[in-house]
């Protein structure tokens, strides 16, 4: 998300991995039952109903990594306050830049939390695949999740029928974003037409920050992801996320070039661009006088303006990124923060029970900045909080973060060509090619 992709905290890998690891929680009893604590069905209760685990205090540690920081890290702790009163465990979390990197050390020493934010579905396919993670449908009534969640989360979230991962929130990609005082029109009906606007009264058209850490470039991917379905449809999109489309193919080169147009026309330049923190991406919109007049980012942005940028929830509001070929019109991608469990104790069930039910994930909703992927949430906290979650429903056509779903290899080969390409557009022949190699070795499995 990577989801919300948000990563403000930066920990070592090993030493992040070590902390969570070494903090997990211990095997217990539940009260009044032979059983692992929070064994029940997940969601199982009515509405309204506590989180799991609140019939009786199960106590312990459970050790959580995942790539939160920040305002973020605030949210989710808020999130799952209730779950410690009522159970007595305590979360411990620990926030890394280098997420992919701690479960892949983890992985090859043994040394691992009980549950973790996973890097996007591509990356839980291959611990799925090797037997690292615990399978969800022991953990959760599957039928419940399944009845309360978007068809897509579930699908993603499953490898070849086993539950491996699943989603506790997520966000709309390609929001157009403005403030209010800078930009009164309408809403252009095309990307040819939003390229046409004047930039005034800004310096430029575009805010472009890639800076991410070890993950810098990703707000570039999500860039290219908008533009291939836009202009090239879900089908190339899908073969493209499978492999089975060269980055030298024409259509992911047009998409490229394009997005080379809007970085022609962003605030700061290269070195801006590349060197800025993405929370940090839309501060222009609010500075005076304006240094961009659009940023293009994830519906989890809107805390960020307030806290990095200084606005207030009036001064900034959002147009969908509009149709390029009129035949895929209606097109919306997306993502989520996708959770799995390495280490299967009683409290790390009772989190993954909680983590998904409408009660936990209405708590992160009405802090603001997230959407939720359960059905029963349907209430959100501001206006454009429940514009972007109708957006995300009504949707023609809708696809998840294709980086997200590539393997490791590719989807962190991805993100470095964008800081390459943002430094140097004449390089895309360079650039492209040796995607393609990665893309020989990533999906040879």
């Amino acid at each position: 998300m990577r989801l919300g992709r948000s990563r403000l905290l930066a920990v070592g890998a090993a030493s992040a991995l070590m902390v969570a690891a070494c903090s997990g929680g211990q095997p217990t009893t539940a009260p009044g039952g032979s059983g692992p604590a929070g064994s029940g069905p997940a969601g199982s209760g009515p509405a309204g109903s506590g989180p799991a685990g609140s019939g009786g205090q199960i106590g312990g540690t459970v050790s959580v990594i995942g790539t939160w920081g920040g305002d973020e890290e605030t949210a989710f702790l808020d999130m799952v306050a209730p779950f410690e009163e009522q159970t007595g465990v305590d979360v411990q979390y620990t926030g890394t830049r280098d997420l992919e990197a701690v479960l892949t050390t983890g992985v090859a020493s043994g040394i691992l939390p009980d549950v973790a934010g996973l890097p996007g579905p591509g990356q839980m396919r291959q611990f799925a695949t090797n037997g690292d993670i615990v399978d969800l449908g022991t953990v959760l009534d599957r039928a419940t999740y399944e009845a309360e969640t978007a068809p897509t989360f579930v699908e993603l979230g499953t490898v070849d029928g086993m539950l491996a991962g699943v989603f506790i929130k997520s966000a709309v990609k390609g929001p157009i974003w403005y403030n209010v005082a800078n930009f009164t029109g309408e809403p252009p009906a095309t990307f040819e037409d939003l390229q046409a606007l004047p930039a005034d009264p800004a310096e430029q058209k575009w805010c472009v920050a890639l800076e991410g850490g070890a993950d810098s470039g990703w707000p570039g991917t999500d860039w290219i992801e908008d533009i291939v379905l836009r202009q090239s449809g879900p089908e190339v999109y899908d073969q493209w996320v499978a492999g089975e489309v060269a980055w030298t193919s024409p259509e992911i080169r047009s998409a490229f070039e394009t997005f080379g147009q809007v970085l022609e026309n962003s605030y700061g330049g290269p070195d801006y661009i590349n060197a800025t923190p993405f929370g940090q991406g839309g501060n222009q919109l609010f500075a005076d006088p304006p240094g961009c007049l659009f940023h293009h980012q994830a519906s989890f942005i809107t805390s960020f303006f307030m806290n990095e940028g200084g606005a207030t929830a009036d001064q900034y509001d959002f147009f969908l990124f509009p149709e390029i070929d009129p035949e895929y019109a209606g097109a919306l991608t997306g993502a989520g923060d996708l959770f799995g469990m390495f280490t299967d104790t009683p409290q790390s069930r009772a989190l993954i029970q909680y983590l998904v039910t409408p009660e936990a994930q209405q708590i992160w909703v009405d802090i603001g900045g997230a959407i939720s992927g359960n059905l029963m949430v349907t209430e959100y906290p501001d206006e454009i909080s429940q514009r972007l979650a109708e957006a995300l429903a009504d949707a023609e056509t809708f696809r998840f973060d294709a980086g997200d779903q590539m393997p490791g290899e590719m989807n962190t080969a991805f993100f470095a060509a964008m800081v390459e390409f943002a430094a140097d557009q004449s390089a895309l022949d360079s650039i492209l090619a040796n995607l393609d190699t990665v893309q020989t070795s990533a999906y040879e499995e």
